[in-house]
Formats: structure tokens, sequence, C-alpha cells
């Protein structure tokens, strides 16, 4: 875990934390920055510790506060590990759970157990592990944010894309039923259905210059950027309590829908 940085001083009384974090351009990286800019502590967690250092500094260039916390999101025992290191000090005021296993096709008759299995764990019961946490924690304060990112699949299955398909769709399912149980407590729950295709380094590095061939071919404003998908989640955090968005989608006006 990276350290607040001398700079900090004592522990900031608002926080936020950012659950899969990638590279410096990416959804993760982007929402951690937006929220950063506004005063909050921003925790991000992801699987890489050079990938999460590079957006610790960027933020601490910009005068934020941020910390990184290297977590796989295994099960029960490492996501309560990543609350733990988490400051008692403090408001944690917004979670976004942003991590997902890599969307790949698998045709069907021959996808294996273990592959559906692994997109269960990272795209849906992580989400599930994380949001019981986070209300927890954010429960006796009273008030708090948690934005859950989902995608195209969310809504509907394609050839190849079961085993993403069907964990996305169960991620939604516990997400806006979560939001019934969580509103009276003054607690906000949001789904964003992020339909198209991000200008981020996962895309971009994809084939071997085929996923920025594939950004380029969609034209100027064919691809979500995403800081303008973190910008959205700014303001869902932000909505007063008497007009919450439930569920968000964004799209470039391109995409087909």
């Amino acid at each position: 875990m990276t350290s607040p940085g001398p700079a900090s001083g004592n522990p900031p009384a608002r926080h936020a934390l950012v659950v899969g974090v990638g590279g410096r351009i990416g959804i993760g990286a982007a929402v951690a920055r937006r929220f950063a800019a506004e005063g909050l502590h921003v925790h991000m967690a992801g699987r890489t510790q050079a990938k999460l250092d590079e957006v610790v500094a960027d933020i601490r260039a910009a005068g934020g506060r941020a910390s990184a916390i290297v977590n796989r999101l295994g099960g029960e025992e490492e996501i309560a590990a990543l609350f733990a290191a988490l400051p008692a000090e403090g408001a944690l005021e917004a979670v976004v759970h942003n991590a997902a296993f890599k969307n790949v096709p698998r045709r069907f008759l021959t996808t294996p157990p273990q592959f559906i299995e692994d997109n269960w764990r990272i795209s849906g019961i992580a989400g599930l592990l994380v949001g019981q946490a986070a209300l927890r924690r954010m429960q006796p304060q009273g008030r708090g944010t948690l934005i859950v990112t989902g995608a195209t699949a969310s809504l509907r299955g394609r050839p190849a894309f079961a085993a993403f398909a069907s964990a996305k769709a169960a991620l939604r399912s516990w997400t806006l039923a979560l939001a019934h149980e969580a509103e009276p407590l003054g607690l906000h729950v949001a789904h964003a259905v992020i339909d198209g295709v991000v200008a981020g380094d996962r895309v971009k590095e994809t084939g071997f210059g085929l996923g920025k061939l594939w950004i380029f071919s969609k034209g100027e404003n064919g691809a979500l950027l995403p800081d303008q998908i973190a910008e959205n989640y700014w303001q869902l955090h932000r909505q007063p309590r008497g007009a919450w968005t439930r569920e968000l989608d964004l799209r470039p006006y391109k995409e087909k829908f």
C-alpha cells in the first residue's frame, strides 16, 4: 500500500475508494483523478502496484491526495482486507466498483466452467462483496454513494460473450435491488451502463494495435472518453437526495441502441 505522502498531514476527513484501477487512461484512473480534484483522499485498488503508483503520482502532482492498495478481489478475505486498509477516521463518501474480468470471446459450447467462474468472481461476486462492505461502512454516517460500472452486456448478451454477459447482468440486478434497501438509510446506489467502446489503455493495447485502429475507425466522438465518464460519476455522487439517479447509461451519439 502506498502511503498518503508527507504532505497529507493528519488523515483527511473525506475519503473515496475506487476499485478496479488499471492503466493511467481508463475509467478507474479517471474517476480517481476527478474525485481527488474535489478534495477527497482517493484510495485506489488494483492488481498491479506499478500502474497504481503512476495514477497516485498524477493525483499528487495535481495537488490531490491518493493511496494505492494492491488487491485481486479474490474473495471475502481479500475484500475485507481492502476495507480494513482504509483509515478509520473520516467519512467514506463514495465507493466506485469498476472491476471486471477480461471481456474476451469464448464460444458457448466450448466455454470451460472455470472461465465462467472467473467472470462471476470478479464481475459479479466481487461487486456484491464490495457493496456489502461499503454499505456497512457508510450506514452509520447516514450518507454515501456506491456507483457500479456496468456494460452493454448488463442489458443483453451477444454471441461468444455469454459468460461476461451473465456476470454483468447479475451485477446490475443486485445493484438495483440494493438501491431499494440502501436509499431509506440515506445511501445512494447507482448502476452505470457503459454502452460503447472506451478509449482507454485496455482497448488500445488489444491485438497488437488493432484496438487503436478500432477506436480510430469510430471517428470523432465515436468512443467514450474516460474523463467524460468520470465527470458523470461525480455528478451522480453530488445529486441531491430529492432527485437521485438509480441507473445511468452512457454512449457516444454514434452508438446504436
